[in-house]
């Protein structure tokens, strides 16, 4: 009896006082995007932050590539230690929906660590365009078909997405443009080389303050702080418009329940900062409160909401 209560205690301490001792060196987040975007922002937010209550450096590392599969694969072949994280958006549960065979399994490669906040989206246009909102865009729009490309932050994010369904639900002819990040096609945006984008809010605030775009409609419910004078896509008369993006951290598979308990709490404690929290806000985003466990469900329900939405459009990308 004596022999197997070691034996017990040998295999349950390692799970139960894993985070004690951690961290004991630097930590890597990974985000798969180019530094600019929206998921780089909101990273390196939440980066900036975290030594302060974990006591060890945490480095970016940008990994961009195949939508977000590249740095998504790094942190799932990582050691499930802590010491690899993933921040991503919700592509993360949309590219199984799209790749036939995807680089990641979503669910079974990962630990859902954290959510960062929620996000709407941005109708955002060239200030060259003549459009005053989004009832004016849409006529516009119809009296120029074969004329209007839309840009997003890669095939088949949210950002594209949005455009497929306001397509859809509108009736106009658009073409679809990726880029690889939001910056160049928020770049090209300014420039007139396309002529609207669905961004997230993050990535797009410095050109609507910098009265380089013009933005039209936010695509949340309802209003948010940082536009307060930007109508919603339903006010604006666009029903059943009520798309956004999400940002969370992500570990390697199997990871030690108090290890992640761990993370969670302080990842919640860093984004419920007062100066945390008025820079998530500035750039539209809702801080989450989220348990690991709260966020796991999330991610399941969101598998299943945007795998709807990409039948739908029908959007494959091999």
């Amino acid at each position: 009896m004596r022999l197997l209560l070691v034996l017990l205690m040998s295999t349950l301490t390692p799970l139960t006082v894993f985070a004690q001792g951690w961290p004991q060196k630097s930590i890597r987040m990974v985000i798969p995007y180019p530094p600019g975007g929206p998921t780089d922002v909101l990273g390196r937010i939440v980066a900036a932050k975290l030594p302060e209550v974990l006591g060890q450096q945490v480095v970016v590392d940008n990994k961009p590539g195949a939508s977000g599969q590249i740095g998504a694969s790094d942190v799932a072949k990582s050691a499930p230690d802590g010491y690899t994280l993933l921040t991503n958006a919700s592509i993360h549960v949309i590219n199984p929906h799209v790749y036939s065979k995807p680089l990641v399994d979503a669910v079974k490669d990962f630990t859902p660590v954290a959510l960062i906040g929620i996000v709407p989206l941005v109708m955002v246009v060239p200030m060259s365009q003549a459009a005053r909102d989004v009832k004016e865009f849409i006529a516009w729009a119809k009296a120029n078909p074969g004329k209007v490309n839309f840009a997003s932050s890669s095939a088949a994010s949210a950002p594209h997405l949005a455009g497929e369904h306001f397509k859809q639900v509108t009736g106009i002819d658009m073409q679809h443009v990726p880029y690889k990040g939001s910056a160049p096609a928020l770049a090209d945006l300014a420039g007139g080389q396309v002529q609207v984008m669905f961004d997230s809010m993050p990535s797009s605030m410095g050109f609507i303050r910098g009265g380089k775009l013009k933005v039209l409609a936010v695509s949340n419910p309802k209003r948010v702080g940082a536009l307060p004078n930007v109508p919603t896509m339903i006010e604006a008369g666009v029903a059943d418009f009520d798309l956004g993006t999400w940002y969370g951290i992500w570990g390697p598979a199997g990871m030690p329940r108090d290890l992640v308990a761990k993370l969670n709490a302080e990842i919640v404690r860093v984004v419920g900062l007062p100066d945390t929290r008025e820079k998530l806000a500035a750039l539209g985003a809702e801080p989450s409160a989220y348990s690991a466990e709260d966020f796991a469900a999330f991610n399941r329900r969101e598998l299943e909401r945007w795998g709807r939405i990409v039948r739908a459009a029908n959007i494959k990308l091999d």
